[in-house]
């Protein structure tokens, strides 16, 4: 929990670095390391961004969503000029999606039209599961890993391994479908 390492951190030097620093001593034990930063732009989300070889950029589909967007991506070109010029952007994470909803799908439409090949294929729909699972101190895997919102993360893992050569799925095991009812 970093919440409160943002505070402490704030009059050190090369505070910018430090979460690189620590993930040095590990990063060959792992294939990946997930760093899930609040939607803020603060010193923890810099560290992370500094920190990565890779970005994903959750984009809810509401109505401030393309806002958010472009201040990111304009955090992410100042940290790939000044702190990680190595860093990517994995891809552009639709979330929040409910296909009832006319705006969810004008944001959708919106950016894969402006971002195209940089939208992830999956969408992580609005879920209850979703809301529920951290309330219990859990991942949606370990809530229900039945449930839709579930199942869009697993196909979202898929997807992130193909993209980086580490499977070699069949179609049919590309994407697990999912019905639109509420789980």
């Amino acid at each position: 929990d970093l919440v409160g390492a943002e505070i402490e951190m704030i009059n050190m030097p090369g505070r910018e670095k430090m979460m690189r620093k620590a993930l040095e001593k590990i990063k060959d034990d792992y294939d990946f390391i997930i760093v899930d930063c609040s939607p803020s732009l603060g010193l923890i989300t810099v560290n992370s961004l500094t920190a990565a070889d890779s970005v994903i950029i959750p984009v809810q589909c509401e109505y401030f969503a393309l806002e958010g967007l472009g201040k990111l991506l304009n955090t992410i070109k100042i940290v790939q000029a000044r702190l990680n010029p190595e860093l990517a952007i994995e891809g552009i994470l639709l979330t929040m999606y409910d296909i009832r909803l006319r705006l969810s799908n004008q944001v959708v439409e919106e950016v894969k039209t402006h971002f195209q090949q940089m939208v992830f294929d999956t969408i992580i729909q609005r879920n209850t599961k979703l809301g529920e699972a951290p309330s219990f101190g859990q991942s949606i895997i370990m809530h229900d890993a039945s449930s839709k919102g579930a199942v869009n993360y697993l196909n979202l893992a898929r997807e992130i391994l193909q993209k980086n050569k580490m499977t070699r799925l069949k179609e049919s095991e590309k994407v697990i479908n999912v019905d639109t009812a509420e789980n």
